[in-house]
């Protein structure tokens, strides 16, 4: 399968194309000893498109410390059957299995989707509580919390969230009254939406102080569709909603996901893959920009993978936060790449 030179289909996941991503020379792995925890990956079996244990390591043991990672929902394995509110236990179920063969050492020493972060439909209100403790039983000990995704736009080519009708989901009173349930049992809540939609992440942070909120993908700007073109434009607007988040202190930020919604370059019609330096210079404006405002210790980078896999190899995208993390001290190293991370997902290493 080879890249022809055509535009990316932003924010729409497909198979890798792993003979273009070999066109960029290999890169010497940066600061290879620095611990890592991934705190945003994907695991599924789609048509043409599987990504499970053996294909993550094999991405993972490419290069760069990862000592462990957190599962993300990707709406993956749900049970086929039974009440309809039940069904996304089943991908934490085989999300669990997933976890025990890597914790019994036999596929390397990085422990996958120690954390598991799921799918419950908030909107359910109060009667989510059920659904949540099964998740909980499910997961062994694993389950961390939620993601309940809020991505919204007027214009049908950004591609919203599953399921996802109007811009404002999380000001629903529902959907609040589940986030309610889901803090009352420890569980941390992932927020996705886009830049043009913070100000109802930013009204639900405040309204919610107890509620320990992880806003994905550097809070989600878009370089596309109605706003290509218009970088200078997204960034203001971006900034000063971001700034208001990050007055949040129960609010922290994962740096990454950019690829497919920034869109600050066009890696489908590119021959080859940028070299990480060349990314690095795209997204440095962003995630320079929340780690002053939130500081380290609420910042963590996350790969996203396989969806970043589209555009970006492992050692690169690694290498490129690096590059951005360069002039940091090391104990906000520590923080960006892994101490974030097992914080807020209350991740239990000690023995890696």
């Amino acid at each position: 399968m080879s890249a022809s030179p055509q535009p990316t289909a932003f924010g729409r996941s497909r198979r890798p194309d792993d003979a273009w991503l070999a066109k960029l020379s290999v890169e010497t792995v940066l600061e290879p000893d620095i611990p890592i925890i991934d705190p945003h990956h994907h695991l599924w079996e789609r048509p043409g498109n599987r990504y499970l244990l053996d294909e993550y390591l094999a991405d993972v043991n490419s290069g760069h410390h990862v000592i462990a990672t957190v599962f993300e929902e990707c709406h993956s394995m749900y049970r086929a059957s039974g009440p309809q509110e039940m069904r996304s236990v089943g991908e934490t179920e085989f999300v669990a299995g997933v976890a025990a063969m890597s914790e019994s050492g036999t596929y390397g020493p990085t422990r996958v989707a120690t954390g598991i972060v799921g799918n419950a439909d908030l909107m359910l209100g109060d009667r989510v509580e059920p659904v949540l403790e099964a998740h909980i039983e499910a997961a062994g000990g694993r389950f961390r919390g939620v993601r309940h995704s809020a991505g919204w736009d007027a214009d049908e080519i950004i591609g919203n969230s599953a399921s996802v009708t109007g811009p404002h989901l999380y000001m629903d009173a529902d959907f609040r009254a589940g986030l309610a349930r889901l803090t009352a049992l420890g569980l941390t809540f992932d927020a996705w939406l886009y830049h043009p939609q913070l100000a109802d992440i930013i009204d639900l942070a405040q309204s919610a102080p107890d509620a320990n909120i992880v806003m994905c993908h550097v809070g989600g700007p878009l370089g596309y569709g109605p706003y290509t073109g218009k970088g200078d434009e997204v960034f203001t607007a971006w900034k000063a909603k971001m700034t208001e988040l990050a007055a949040c202190p129960n609010v922290s930020v994962k740096l990454g996901g950019m690829t497919m919604r920034l869109a600050a370059f066009d890696y489908g019609t590119l021959p080859a893959p940028l070299p990480s330096v060349e990314v690095a210079a795209y997204w440095r404006p962003y995630m320079e920009t929340c780690i002053d405002l939130f500081g380290a210790e609420r910042c963590m980078f996350e790969s996203n993978y396989p969806v970043e896999k589209m555009g970006i190899s492992w050692v690169t995208l690694w290498n490129a936060f690096k590059h951005i993390a360069a002039g940091a001290s090391e104990a906000e190293k520590r923080a960006l790449f892994s101490g974030t991370a097992q914080r807020v997902y209350r991740l239990d290493i000690s023995d890696i």
